[in-house]
């Protein structure tokens, strides 16, 4: 069996913008669920004298062999510049990945 949702959401101004996806599937004996989301805001800036934010980027792998799960999570955070018109804007951004893998227990039959 596989559920998938996705959200599509934007603020009333169009300065900032969430797009989520998840999926759950049950196969094979493996429970697996995968969530992505991705966020931008976007601001309008009048010099490009001011320091944008440095990059991150952060990644967690874990494995549990006593309660057969793995986890896996990535964080990106970055920024860039753009032009409109005459206009210059700052887009922020941070994308998300999470991933989460574990057994299905089997009932036990008598």
């Amino acid at each position: 069996m596989r559920d998938l949702l996705f959200k599509n959401i934007t603020s009333p101004n169009r300065h900032r913008k969430i797009l989520a996806s998840s999926e759950v599937l049950d196969q094979r004996g493996v429970h697996s669920e995968i969530r992505r989301h991705f966020i931008y805001l976007v601001k309008e800036v009048k010099t490009k004298a001011g320091q944008k934010p440095l990059p991150a980027v952060f990644i967690l792998k874990e494995r549990n062999t006593k309660e057969n799960r793995e986890r896996f999570f990535c964080k990106i955070k970055g920024s860039v510049y753009a032009v409109s018109g005459k206009r210059l804007f700052l887009i922020f951004f941070m994308h998300t990945l999470k991933i989460t893998l574990s057994r299905i227990m089997q009932p036990v039959e008598r």
